[in-house]
């Protein structure tokens, strides 16, 4: 929630400037008037900035917070308490992919800045190569895949910045699909297993699980982008654009889109090798209560399976054709762009399986790095292997540097500042703590006058009387400066 918030922040004063320069927030005014603003000015803190690139890096901020992109991406791994049913949701239809649509949805926008565009990219290239990295450690088998779709957004999101936004809305689809497969046969074996989700105290599942087990395989392979499945229509032609694209950064984005397809292919089969291959690890209590899925639960991973496999072949020419008119012309795609797509689709072959050769190489290192260890996690003996292995089971030490830049000044400042200086200081000294206080103090006073002694009630009685008198013959003082009770009589 923390983290939305700030996004939500960004993407609120996003829509606010929106209104401020076009006076209107609906999408067919703002997208017919924005190319005429593309060299227009707007002064800020005493410094010119185009307005169009405001607004876009403020959406874009928001985005990036409901995407999980790399700075705001920490919440995702740690959503995973959820019931996979609800993961299965967020990842593949709803909360995460709303930034990648809203990317999708202001294109009109975002062509009339191409710096942003290259910021877009880069960030998003980023974030496939973080999300990547970070999950080959993972033994959580959620985490892993919720590691996954940080990744794939990573792909959507940079592509959104080399201006295919019809391919991005592909590769949103056919993931939806896979991905929901991947959370909800986690939730199968997690279920089957007693609510075991360390994948390290998994293993031989296979036998006992073969229906789990084979939609599994299906949605890792359509991850791992094998040929035929929906994953290779959409990934690799994602790849592939960007290897053909002349955009800034394009180069970059392609470099860490393969290594992060390496990544991929390889904490994919990792996952499937210690749950379902291999020596059993777990306990004789939870391999006694093993069991395949209802039928319910059974049909929907059968659902899911068949848009695996199919939806990539048929639905390609439906987005990314030529001709295509996604969404009726909702979503544009500049003369450029088709002339990417032509060239992706003239790419020489070898070029083309290059994912497909990194997904087997990283599928045969699986098999030589745990089939020769009795272990379930390989050994560092190096110190800059463990250092390396710390930082990426670690996540990039982004927790680490939150905590100690932002969580504890921030806790501190706040404790020494408004609540120990004005909430336990001001508030309390006016408040509460000053009237009890001042309550005490008068008591104590009253207390002490009281001495049960007669000659003290006497004085304090003419010390009374002698004020009273003073002070009548002030108020009774007249005109002609004459007291009606002059004090020398007393």
């Amino acid at each position: 929630m923390v983290v939305n918030r700030i996004a939500d922040l960004f993407f609120t004063i996003g829509i606010v400037a929106t209104y401020y320069v076009f006076q209107a927030v609906e999408f067919n005014v703002v997208f017919g008037l924005a190319p005429y603003l593309t060299n227009s000015s707007l002064l800020l803190g005493g410094f010119e900035v185009n307005p169009l690139v405001l607004i876009v890096g403020l959406l874009f901020l928001g985005a990036m917070g409901k995407s999980a992109q790399i700075g705001l991406h920490t919440w995702l791994p740690d959503a995973m308490e959820g019931p996979t049913p609800v993961s299965a949701l967020i990842h593949a239809a709803t909360m995460v992919t709303a930034g990648v649509f809203l990317l999708i949805r202001c294109s009109p926008l975002l062509t009339c800045t191409p710096s942003m565009l290259t910021v877009i990219t880069v960030v998003g290239a980023g974030t496939a190569f973080m999300a990547a990295t970070s999950g080959i450690f993972q033994n959580d088998l959620k985490k892993v895949i919720a590691y996954s779709t940080c990744s794939q957004l990573g792909y959507m999101v940079f592509v959104c910045g080399l201006s295919g936004y019809a391919v991005s809305l592909f590769h949103l689809s056919t993931h939806a699909f896979f991905k929901a497969l991947l959370f909800l046969g986690a939730g199968a074996v997690i279920h089957a297993v007693v609510s075991e989700q360390d994948m390290r105290r998994f293993g031989g599942l296979l036998k006992l699980l073969p229906y789990t087990y084979a939609a599994f395989l299906v949605g890792s392979l359509a991850l791992m982008g094998v040929p035929f499945l929906s994953g290779f229509y959409s990934k690799d032609f994602i790849l592939e654009l960007a290897g053909s694209s002349l955009r800034p950064a394009a180069n970059f984005a392609y470099m860490l889109g393969l290594v992060s397809a390496l990544f991929t292919s390889y904490y994919s089969f990792r996952l499937l090798y210690l749950t379902f291959y291999g020596a059993s690890r777990t306990e004789r209590t939870p391999l006694e209560h093993t069991h395949e899925l209802s039928a319910r639960m059974a049909f929907a991973l059968f659902i899911l399976t068949v848009g695996s496999v199919f939806l990539g072949v048929y639905g390609k020419d439906l987005f990314v054709g030529f001709g295509a008119d996604t969404w009726g012309g909702a979503i544009i795609s500049p003369a450029y762009t088709t002339l990417y797509h032509i060239s992706a689709e003239a790419l020489p072959t070898s070029i083309k399986l290059t994912p497909l050769f990194l997904s087997v190489t990283a599928t045969t290192a699986v098999f030589l790095i745990f089939m020769s260890s009795s272990n379930s996690q390989p050994m560092f003996l190096n110190d800059l292997a463990r250092q390396g292995h710390y930082f990426l089971t670690h996540k990039w030490c982004f927790d680490d540097v939150n905590n100690s830049f932002i969580n504890k000044p921030t806790l501190q400042g706040a404790y020494t500042g408004p609540f120990r200086g004005i909430d336990k200081g001001l508030l309390e000294l006016v408040g509460p703590t000053g009237l009890s206080v001042l309550v005490r103090c008068l008591s104590a006073l009253l207390t002490g006058a009281q001495t049960g002694r007669a000659y003290d009630y006497a004085g304090a009685f003419l010390a009374a009387l002698y004020i009273a008198l003073l002070f009548a013959s002030f108020v009774l003082y007249d005109t002609n400066c004459v007291a009606t009770f002059p004090v020398s009589l007393l």
